[in-house]
């Protein structure tokens, strides 16, 4: 299963930034891949709210069907990383999802709204607070992807291994990780986590990034990648440029894994008990 990650540096015009998706997309397929993943917030990277809001319709997104139609006209598998979606834009209430698209040869099949959210000050003076602006889901989502089962979350969700271990212990055997990491975290944390979200499943992790300066002053850490279910970097894009990364996925490693390391059905949840 040949699989293809698009690293992105989006911007503040979703037309364009859709654009882009699009055209790296075909250039994968023309290049053997079945299944191609975009990064977090594919069609719109804007840290000020009021001016996302305005630039987004309310409810879907308008490339939804433009990307439906793509995976249609390809015949392939095109998870869309993130778009965000409208759910009330009224001052008081506003509020959107932050929502992950897998779409097939026969149209849509599964969409996710990320989890956990990131809040968080960080020394270097930056302050991000996504709940003040996104509401967060509260389903876990595995979808079928032609011979693999797509274990869906976003970004922050990788700090939270009980969700991956939810997936895999569903079927899930491919865990997707699309993302806009920030550059102290990626670099600190990136790697390491996907490595160790791979290794407590004994899954494959595909893990398209946003990377570089972006539009409205933002800074992004890159290094798409894609580690195996022994816990091996397979492929890895060594910057932050756009461009594509590919992996060639035998899903029978993922048998053999966890056959050798059980850990998922072998997994107990004792009583807490404080002292």
């Amino acid at each position: 299963m040949r699989v293809a990650l698009v690293q992105m540096r989006s911007g503040l015009d979703p037309q364009r930034n859709a654009d882009d998706a699009e055209a790296a997309v075909r250039e994968a397929v023309g290049q053997g891949a079945s299944l191609v993943a975009t990064p977090e917030m594919t069609t719109l990277v804007d840290r000020k709210p009021r001016r996302m809001f305005d630039a987004l319709p309310d409810g879907e997104p308008v490339e939804t069907g433009r990307f439906e139609a793509l995976a249609r006209e390809l015949g392939i598998h095109l998870l869309i990383g993130s778009m965000p979606v409208v759910l009330d834009r009224r001052p008081a209430h506003r509020r959107a999802a932050n929502r992950s698209w897998l779409f097939g040869p026969q149209g849509r099949i599964a969409h996710y709204d990320k989890v956990h959210l990131f809040d968080v000050d960080l020394p270097t003076g930056e302050s991000w607070k996504e709940s003040s602006v996104y509401a967060g889901g509260d389903a876990a989502i595995a979808a079928r992807a032609g011979e693999a089962v797509l274990g869906l979350s976003i970004c922050y969700d990788l700090r939270f291994p009980a969700l991956y271990r939810t997936l895999a212990q569903a079927g899930a055997n491919v865990l997707c990780v699309p993302a806009a990491f920030t550059v102290p975290t990626g670099e600190a944390h990136w790697e390491v986590l996907l490595r160790a979200r791979a290794i407590e499943t004994g899954s494959f992790v595909l893990a398209p990034a946003q990377g570089g300066p972006h539009e409205d002053g933002r800074v992004t850490y890159g290094r798409s990648m894609v580690v195996n279910p022994w816990g091996e970097v397979v492929a890895k894009k060594s910057d932050d440029e756009p461009g594509l990364l590919f992996a060639d996925l035998d899903l029978g490693h993922v048998e053999d894994v966890r056959g050798r390391i059980p850990s998922l059905q072998l997994e107990k949840r004792p009583e807490l008990r404080t002292y």
